[in-house]
């Protein structure tokens, strides 16, 4: 079997679950099926780095001297935003040169540095979404998406998101059953799929100031198949339909039907990973009603069924 190798770039700054996250799930996947990676870490000048953490890497060479990779993957932290010049340029002079360019959380930013998102769609961690979108506006950001594949180049969010990518990546690599066996050894059952949010409901939005507006949406929470129109949440929180419409945007920054929207869908998520119960009995559970209603629904945000979503996300049983 071909060996493929993967070279994770270290820099003063870097964020240490960037790096250590996806070399676990290269390392396990080595180990599940032997002579299929050999991963190899590399420094501007071979020197040992210090994480944002304080945690001190050694690196196995130095850039200059590392071997041409299968994988090059580019971490996130800290450091991204100092931007060394010299490891940008070895990036813009590598990454083409690489089958598959992967960037985990910031690490975007230096793949953008170097003009090689240009025109493609990425994402990045949350907080700095709307950074690589000002500073490079040839790149087509994605907010959502916890992993997003351009070609060969594939951009990740923050931190553990590396893992779910590399899970993927291993996936493709060595089918499904190798993925799920490294993902089950490191007790993360089963990766996400790119497409899944970054947020949940409760995150994406605010909280609200007001006690009335704050109870809304814990009620909302706790009842997703409940009658959750605007005039009935309104009435719950003793305010006429078009006042509670306007507070409730103003102070979650969002408006009341996509609330519940993403409610319902993170409620039906998590029985589909979570319980072995049917699909129209989760749709009726989850506020949906029908089936086909929550299949548009899957469809239009994540872009996958619910029958496949359950299929990707639910863990395997374990075998005896």
């Amino acid at each position: 079997m071909w060996q493929r190798t993967v070279l994770v770039v270290l820099f003063d700054g870097v964020q240490s679950l960037d790096v250590t996250g996806p070399v676990e799930v290269f390392a396990g996947a080595e180990k599940h099926t032997p002579g299929t990676y050999r991963i190899r870490t590399a420094s501007l000048d071979g020197g040992p780095v210090r994480t944002s953490s304080g945690l001190a890497l050694v690196p196995d060479t130095a850039l200059a001297d590392a071997p041409a990779p299968h994988t090059l993957l580019v971490p996130g932290g800290e450091g991204t935003r100092r931007g060394d010049p010299r490891l940008v340029e070895w990036v813009r002079g590598h990454g083409p040169r690489a089958p598959r360019l992967v960037s985990v959380c910031t690490g975007a930013i230096l793949l953008a540095e170097a003009g090689l998102l240009d025109g493609r769609r990425a994402t990045t961690h949350w907080a700095y979404c709307a950074k690589l979108a000002r500073d490079h506006p040839a790149v087509r950001v994605d907010a959502d998406p916890i992993f997003v594949r351009d070609g060969h180049v594939v951009t990740s969010a923050g931190v553990t998101a590396g893992i779910d990518l590399a899970l993927a990546l291993v996936e493709e690599d060595l089918g499904r059953d190798a993925a799920l066996a490294v993902a089950r050894h490191l007790v993360v059952f089963l990766r996400r799929p790119g497409n899944q949010a970054q947020f949940s409901a409760q995150l994406t939005a605010q909280t609200a100031h007001r006690d009335p507006l704050r109870d809304v949406q814990q009620w909302i929470t706790e009842h997703p198949a409940g009658d959750l129109g605007v005039e009935a949440l309104a009435a719950r929180a003793a305010l006429s339909p078009r006042h509670f419409a306007r507070a409730f945007q103003a102070e979650t920054g969002t408006t009341p039907g996509r609330y519940v929207d993403r409610v319902r869908l993170e409620h039906a998520r998590r029985l589909l990973e979570d319980t072995a119960d049917g699909i129209a009995g989760i749709s009726r559970a989850s506020g949906y009603g029908t089936p086909e209603a929550m299949r548009r629904a899957f469809l239009r945000t994540l872009g996958t069924s619910p029958a496949e979503y359950r299929r990707r996300f639910r863990p395997a049983p374990a075998t005896p």
